[in-house]
């Protein structure tokens, strides 16, 4: 005790000094919009780089897996593909001009560098930004399914709002069906979301399997989810979907990031409709 008041005393004058230098700092920054953003800016930049060396050590760790994933998505893209090159076997054919079929979705591929997952609004980040074309209300995927969308963006990196986030609404639909519904989080248990707004007509039971529905401009239809634990059926209604996800949304390496190039001409069709 005595050498900590020792201490103080040898290099008050010092101590005093850098208290007030902090204070002086947080009130410009408070105070100046201009040095608010230069703070904000320096520290995403400075967190970025953080994020990227620790991913670097953890990566090495979830190498096994993130081959295994990429095995797992080869197969099934070759699948398509032979899929798709025995549909149109034929013994003669006319080849059209191939200007009237348009790609409408775009990937590039990202890393996950920070992972949030244990909290009741959780966020990931990743190694793109908006140089990388990246912007606000991009879908973000994996070989297993959806992971989030994509929140704010700077120059090198981005936030993603990730499914584990009470704020999260994803279009769905059960894959056996055409009955739709929105993908929630109660915030619970990382591996289990929830569905709302399925109609009662749905015929719905453990173990069906749902996938993105589509409607939204964000996801293509199609992509996986997870499958149905159970449900609570109260009242001629769905009270409660409990689904199972696919992913692993505590071990994240690898995504793709989806970008919808028609998302503009649809969103301006559809707030012209809403406006009439």
């Amino acid at each position: 005790m005595r050498q900590i008041i020792y201490f103080i005393k040898k290099f008050r004058y010092f101590l005093l000094f850098i208290v007030l230098e902090t204070l002086a700092f947080i009130v410009i920054v408070q105070e100046r919009s201009y040095h608010q953003s230069k703070f904000i800016n320096s520290a995403n930049f400075i967190t970025g780089g953080v994020y990227n060396k620790v991913n670097s050590v953890s990566a090495f760790f979830h190498l096994k897996k993130d081959n295994q994933l990429l095995s797992e998505e080869n197969a099934r893209l070759k699948n398509l593909l032979e899929a798709r090159e025995n549909k149109f076997v034929l013994d003669s054919f006319t080849v059209k001009d191939t200007s009237q079929y348009f790609q409408k979705y775009d990937y590039s591929l990202a890393k996950i560098i920070n992972n949030n997952f244990t909290k009741r609004n959780n966020f990931l980040t990743i190694n793109k930004g908006a140089k990388h074309g990246l912007a606000p209300d991009l879908g973000v995927i994996n070989s297993k399914g959806i992971i989030g969308v994509i929140k704010n963006v700077s120059s090198n990196y981005a936030n993603v709002l990730s499914i584990l986030n009470t704020n999260s609404k994803i279009n769905v639909r059960l894959k056996n069906s055409n009955h739709f519904g929105t993908l929630v989080w109660d915030g619970k248990d990382y591996n289990i979301t929830q569905i709302i707004d399925i109609p009662r007509q749905a015929l719905v039971k453990a173990g069906d399997t749902i996938i993105t529905g589509g409607k939204s401009a964000i996801f293509p239809e199609g992509i996986a989810i997870g499958v149905i634990k159970d449900f609570k059926y109260e009242q001629n209604k769905y009270q409660i979907i409990n689904i199972v996800l696919f992913n692993d949304m505590s071990a994240i390496g690898e995504v793709q990031i989806v970008k919808n190039l028609h998302k503009d001409e649809q969103i301006t069709l559809e707030q012209s409709v809403v406006n009439e």
